[in-house]
């Protein structure tokens, strides 16, 4: 049994009807390689033979009666895959618009908390013979940086591995404990909660004088912080449903961008998309005066103290906000901006220290941030406030070599994350190869067709391109790709 940490528990009892704590890939393979074809039944297949690798993706969540502590996980004696991954057509003529209206009509279901909280949905029917797997997993599982470990449990570097690999363990059975055993065990932790209150006062004055001290410093002009964010058609409650656009764009050309300006592929990443989002507000008529504010999780250190999973479980996130300002004509002057915002958010990061989120998730029991986010979905208090934020924005680094899913090739792959109630929008980007690959996540009630974003960034790619010939000796591009 392992117990989840405080942030990981945030998002289990975070979680209401309209806000869905599950993120989700959607991979797009070539079969055609693929020794012997390439169904459903060779992916259970894949899936059994490497179950003993799946690590935190055999437990399932025990929680504690009332929500007095954390729930814990406990590995599932009865992983049913048949229940796992599942089959579907997509319909005719199985292009980019009925892939994504599918994917986002199955991302809006959640994951039901009697199993392990994760899905695959093997998807038929693509243009050309592609085959789509779509991934869904509970934010509790896993962040973003650790779900990418996946990737080294299902693929592999050559089209004709075998199904199982060497030395693969065999799935520990646990017992699971009854919800008065459950309660007996918080006891101890219960008892405990002034000591880590204490322990969390430490950390927060030292965070304040290190704060006190990035008041003087040269990126204090460009800090962004909660609530300064302007209120947009995006910034709304959100409902049930979802909707889902993807596009894709050169590796080379973003980094010939962040060269030519001297930032870093992030820094063009958010250019990119502040300039889609420029195009999408502007062709709206609301095009704010003001720039917007994203909120962008990032990965922080922690000690794996002895996990013999290398830390593989649960998050270990922050957040920080970085300026994008649509309100600039200019590319160029976009992305000076927004490389002076994220050079400032990372130290205003490092002034609060990487525990700083960790320890406040730590204090505060279940069932009372359950109570209190539940209260503010029903009093709609979204409304009644400055946006915290205007989208969630995400960028990680993806391999940079081939991939193969019990043979057949990984083509592209799009991260999708989750929506907060109060932004209809989340943006996650991930390389793989030799190009970039964009997610747009929506509640359609807000954002009705999240393509136009897709084709806005293509366009703002475009102009940040362009930009960079008016850079002497700068490098020009190759052309942009779509899937």
């Amino acid at each position: 049994m392992r117990r989840l940490n405080g942030m990981d528990a945030s998002f289990v009892y975070g979680e209401t009807p309209s806000w869905h704590m599950h993120g989700g890939t959607l991979f797009v393979l070539d079969p055609s390689t693929a020794p012997g074809g390439f169904d459903v039944h060779r992916l259970r297949a894949l899936v059994a033979a490497r179950a003993g690798l799946l690590g935190p993706f055999l437990a399932r969540l025990v929680e504690v009666p009332f929500g007095l502590d954390r729930p814990a996980w406990v590995n599932d004696p009865h992983l049913d895959l048949e229940r796992h991954i599942h089959s579907i057509g997509v319909p005719q003529p199985g292009g980019p618009r009925e892939l994504s209206a599918l994917v986002g009509d199955l991302f809006a279901f959640k994951l039901e908390r009697g199993r392990p909280l994760w899905e695959i949905w093997f998807i038929e029917g693509l243009e050309d013979g592609r085959v789509g797997l779509l991934l869904k997993v509970h934010h509790s599982l896993v962040d973003g940086v650790r779900a990418t470990r996946l990737y080294e449990v299902l693929f592999d570097l050559d089209p004709d591995a075998p199904l199982a690999r060497p030395g693969t363990p065999e799935i520990a059975d646990e017992r699971i404990p009854s919800e008065w055993e459950m309660a007996l065990r918080s006891l101890p932790r219960l008892a405990a909660t002034p000591l880590r209150a204490a322990r969390t006062a430490g950390h927060l004055g030292r965070s304040a004088w290190r704060m006190v001290r990035f008041l003087g410093s040269r990126e204090w002009p460009a800090a962004t912080f909660p609530f300064q964010a302007p209120r947009t058609s995006l910034n709304q409650a959100i409902t049930a449903h979802r909707g889902f656009a993807f596009c894709s764009l050169p590796l080379s050309d973003v980094k010939t961008i962040k060269n030519a300006f001297s930032v870093t592929v992030n820094d063009v990443v958010l250019g990119i998309c502040t300039g889609a989002l420029r195009h999408y507000l502007a062709d709206r008529g609301e095009l704010p005066g003001k720039p917007l504010i994203a909120q962008i999780p990032i990965a922080v250190h922690v000690d794996a103290g002895g996990d013999p999973t290398g830390g593989a479980w649960g998050n270990a996130v922050a957040v920080m906000g970085a300026t994008l300002p649509t309100q600039l004509d200019d590319p160029a002057e976009r992305l000076r901006v927004i490389h002076a915002s994220t050079r400032s958010a990372k130290a205003m990061h490092q002034a609060l220290g990487d525990d700083f989120i960790l320890d406040l998730a730590d204090v505060v029991a279940p069932g009372i941030l359950a109570a209190g986010v539940r209260a503010y979905s029903r009093l709609g208090l979204t409304e009644h406030h400055p946006p915290i934020f205007n989208l969630i924005l995400s960028n990680v680094q993806g391999p940079p070599f081939p991939l193969y899913l019990a043979g057949a090739k990984l083509l592209a792959n799009y991260v999708m994350g989750p929506l907060l109630d109060g932004g209809g929008l989340n943006i996650t980007v991930i390389s793989y190869r030799d190009h970039v690959d964009f997610g747009f996540v929506v509640c359609p009630e807000i954002v009705k067709d999240p393509w136009l974003l897709a084709n806005a960034t293509l366009s703002a790619f475009d102009e940040l391109r362009n930009a960079v010939t008016r850079i002497p000796s700068s490098t020009r591009g190759a052309s942009r790709t779509t899937a």
